[in-house]
């Protein structure tokens, strides 16, 4: 059985007030939109035709939740735990009210998720820099007591994971704001051949958050620009933060989130350290396929897999295992299943297929993204 999903968008702060809008090819509300779900989590069901939701069909029991992203401005940095973590973060917190805003934990599932860029460029951060190339950057920042303060904490010789664990620990305890201003007023002046797009970008940063420590923390990351249909993994300890653009984002069915910064929201320090994977890490960007209508997006996870399907015209066949959700991004596209009748997707809402159907026929020209539980 094919069933329509939609759904409204989201108000966070930090969402664009054109992106969602542009791709829907509707006029803008003035407001800012940040997230469309589609999936069956109790914050925001999906929408069926006749006025019920998802987890009506579900029972609440989708493993993944499937998103459309829009930022203007950068998301908090965060993590998520592994499930061990979220587990034993659920249960030290049952006392605690379930909108008790100091609750770290509200579900006792991991959340690895994936994010591919819709939009020609979409900023991140993601995973934490060398602490060799972190320094080379300072040193575009003059010496200032507070740059000079980062150094010290940077130059030890403890493993790298060790230095930024004390320094990300130091930049968020509220002890260093002084050396916090101190840096990110060097900011506008610093200059790097090698890292002008990762200061160009925390400049921006900057602007939007003043003060904010997260800011410098930012420093410490890794500056990742995709193009449209490129994606990346999180993985559970990876400090990341999205900085702006339009993506599809898929995720365990999980709102498990610990803030590290550029966020108004509770940062509890010592529990984001206590799941924070300080290990420098490059984060692999997951491309396209150069040629053929099917791209996988190759995660290890049992939450989740997805694929992108690009059609130009030709009829494409796509096999699928458990309840699946096929959404429209751009042209034209219907699909069918075994009764053989025809359901159009309009750019911005989702069909859901049940489990019963095993083969997909897709017809159209245009764009759509296949979500399943992974393997």
């Amino acid at each position: 059985m094919l069933l329509s999903l939609s759904n409204v968008p989201r108000d966070y702060a930090w969402g664009s007030s054109s992106l969602l809008a542009n791709l829907e090819g509707r006029e803008p509300t003035g407001a800012p939109e940040a997230e469309v779900w589609f999936g069956d989590h109790p914050g925001d069901p999906a929408d069926l035709a006749g006025g019920s939701t998802l987890d009506t069909v579900t029972g609440g029991k989708l493993p993944y939740l499937l998103k459309l992203l829009a930022a203007a401005d950068p998301l908090s940095i965060q993590v998520h735990p592994t499930i061990d973590q979220a587990r034993d973060g659920w249960a030290r917190e049952t006392a605690l009210a379930a909108d008790d805003p100091t609750r770290n934990y509200r579900d006792d599932n991991h959340k690895p998720e994936l994010i591919v860029a819709l939009s020609d460029r979409f900023e991140a951060l993601s995973g934490l820099r060398p602490v060799a190339d972190t320094v080379r950057l300072l040193a575009s920042l003059g010496s200032s007591a507070g740059v000079e303060a980062l150094r010290v904490r940077l130059s030890g010789s403890e493993a790298d994971g060790d230095l930024l664990r004390d320094a990300v620990g130091w930049l968020l305890s509220g002890s260093a704001q002084s050396e916090v201003d101190d840096i990110i007023a060097a900011l506008p002046g610093a200059t790097s051949s090698e890292f002008d797009a990762e200061l160009s970008a925390v400049r921006a940063i900057a602007a939007r958050n003043p003060g904010d420590p997260g800011v410098v923390v930012a420093l410490l990351m890794n500056y990742i620009v995709l193009g449209r249909g490129e994606g990346i993994f999180l993985r559970a300890g990876l400090l990341h933060a999205y900085v702006s653009g339009l993506g599809v984002e898929i995720m365990a069915a999980s709102d498990n989130v610990l803030r590290g910064g550029l966020t108004p929201k509770h940062i509890d320090v010592a529990e984001l350290l206590s799941v924070l994977d300080t290990n420098p890490s490059i984060v692999p960007v997951l491309r396209p396929a150069a040629s053929g209508a099917v791209t996988t997006y190759e995660v290890d996870v049992p939450d989740f897999a997805l694929r992108r399907v690009a059609l130009a015209g030709e009829p494409v066949s796509i096999d699928v295992a458990g309840p699946a959700m096929l959404l429209a991004t751009g042209g034209e596209v219907s699909v069918a299943g075994a009764d053989a009748e025809v359901l159009s997707i309009p750019v911005g809402s989702a069909a859901f297929a049940t489990e019963d159907e095993q083969t997909l026929r897709l017809t159209g020209s245009g764009e759509v993204f296949v979500a399943q539980p992974g393997r």
